[in-house]
């Protein structure tokens, strides 16, 4: 009976793990799209709670015990008070502040696999050397790289740049390859093997400020999407170590779709990966040698409204200007008012606007705006010169022309918005500041554009304004 018993036990423990990863898909799968993405987040949320709940009646170690119940205890109760700091966290924070607290939570997930790892290092029953020791150092890159990025997107921590600086994460990157190999290989006395492994821990955590230290610009959303996937890793590789099969699949999904996402979002900003491996981009902006030429002209409220009023397409293009002021409301509003006008309003959305991959579409559809008049830059590009007016709402970067016609622009070949192309440009700005990427803009000296001054929301309320007066 004691042996069907274990069998019986073994058997719903790993239909629970299959059960789990089929829930993380379908999280992952509605994650993909602003009106699904809270339900996908319940989804995925169940199935870890469901893997956690079943470990801890079901699992056995190597000699056939049990969880401890104090040790249950403990867990369920770290896992509780931890919910709650998380859910206050994440409903105080701003939406402006929002690419902080990702880095923050994924520092966390970094630093809990590189912690199991460095435990288990020390088991002498743990026979999974190579995982023990990549867990341990992609989770402390993740960790630190996650640290920086908060403290450089806070404006706590300022670009630290050295052109030696892609050479030295380099050869770091070969030596840390090297170490694990002779570690692996080798196997070298325990004495020597220790030393080297904790030797890698510290290598790693200076891998990790290295990495991110250099990075500036519009690039930090491309950084930030690729520590993710290094967190995903790192979890796998915590899960290859207890043979857990949640665990192994939620890191790799979680890895998997941050590394395509990098990829994708490397594409956007014209990088290849291997600049973002090694760092050091980004951050070394001298400006453009292109001089600048033309006049910035103003328009006025009344004239920008009776422009949006009688045109038939208007496209708003989002950026972290809009974020900051809290303006996402305001600016449904406003596409509700033209829309009611019979204007055709839709929004195109730039990969890296914001400053974390999908920022412009989590705030758009916080304030309600249907999925479906997001457009991506690819699709809505070739429709460009039939746009009646674009109205640039505290982006900079994305819309640059110089990516298109300045070779000795930093940001030249990166993909923009041609927003240069329609028929009617309006830029809402708050003064003449420079963007992200610390460069000038030609777009706002364009003969066809027109520059509204101010913060978003006051310029969107009184935009509302007029239009509402013009009935």
């Amino acid at each position: 009976m004691a042996g069907t018993e274990i069998d019986y036990k073994i058997a719903i423990l790993d239909l629970s793990y299959l059960v789990a990863s089929i829930l993380f898909i379908i999280g992952l799968k509605m994650l993909s799209k602003p009106s699904s993405a809270r339900k996908g987040n319940l989804w995925a949320a169940s199935g870890m709670i469901f893997a956690i709940i079943t470990t801890l009646l079901f699992h056995k170690d190597g000699s056939g015990h049990t969880i401890p119940v104090a040790n249950a205890i403990l867990v369920l109760v770290i896992i509780a008070a931890s919910t709650v700091i998380g859910s206050v966290i994440a409903r105080r924070v701003k939406m402006t502040s929002m690419p902080q607290m990702v880095s923050l939570f994924n520092a966390t997930g970094g630093a809990a696999s590189s912690i199991i790892a460095l435990t288990e290092y020390s088991d002498p029953s743990n026979t999974r050397i190579l995982v023990t020791v990549l867990g341990m150092v992609v989770g402390n890159i993740s960790f630190i790289g996650s640290l920086i990025a908060y403290g450089k997107l806070d404006g706590k921590i300022s670009d630290w740049y050295n052109r030696m600086m892609k050479y030295i994460n380099l050869f770091i990157v070969l030596l840390i390859v090297l170490v694990i190999f002779y570690v692996v290989i080798a196997q070298p006395a325990d004495q020597a093997r220790n030393t080297l492994v904790y030797s890698l821990f510290a290598i790693s955590l200076i891998y990790g400020v290295f990495l991110v230290m250099p990075i500036g610009g519009a690039d930090m959303p491309v950084v930030i999407s690729l520590l993710n996937s290094f967190t995903g890793i790192a979890v796998a590789m915590a899960g290859f170590i207890y043979s857990n099969q949640a665990m192994i699949l939620g890191g790799i999904l979680v890895g998997a779709t941050g590394t395509i996402l990098t990829i994708i979002m490397c594409k956007a900003m014209n990088r290849s990966l291997l600049n973002v491996i090694v760092g050091a981009f980004g951050a070394n902006v001298t400006g453009s040698s292109h001089q600048v030429q033309g006049a910035i002209k103003e328009i006025s409220y009344s004239d920008t409204a009776v422009l949006l009023r009688f045109s038939q397409k208007v496209v708003i293009i989002p950026g972290y200007g809009l974020a900051a002021a809290q303006a996402q409301h305001l600016c449904s509003e406003l596409d509700h008012l033209l829309t009611d006008r019979d204007v055709s309003v839709l929004y195109a959305i730039h990969p890296v606007a914001g400053r974390m991959p999908g920022h412009m579409n989590v705030l758009l559809a916080e304030a309600n705006v249907p999925y479906e008049k997001l457009i991506e830059m690819d699709q809505i590009n070739p429709d460009m010169p039939n746009v009646d007016v674009v109205l640039v709402i505290g982006a900079n970067d994305v819309v640059n022309p110089a990516a298109m016609d300045d070779p000795s622009s930093p940001i030249y070949g990166m993909p923009i918005i041609r927003a240069h192309e329609a028929k009617n440009i309006i830029v809402v700005k708050r003064g003449m500041g420079k963007g992200y990427a610390a460069i000038e803009n030609n777009l706002f000296f364009n003969d066809k554009t027109r520059m509204l001054f101010g913060n978003a929301k006051d310029v969107l309320q009184k935009l509302i304004a007029e239009l509402k007066a013009m009935e």
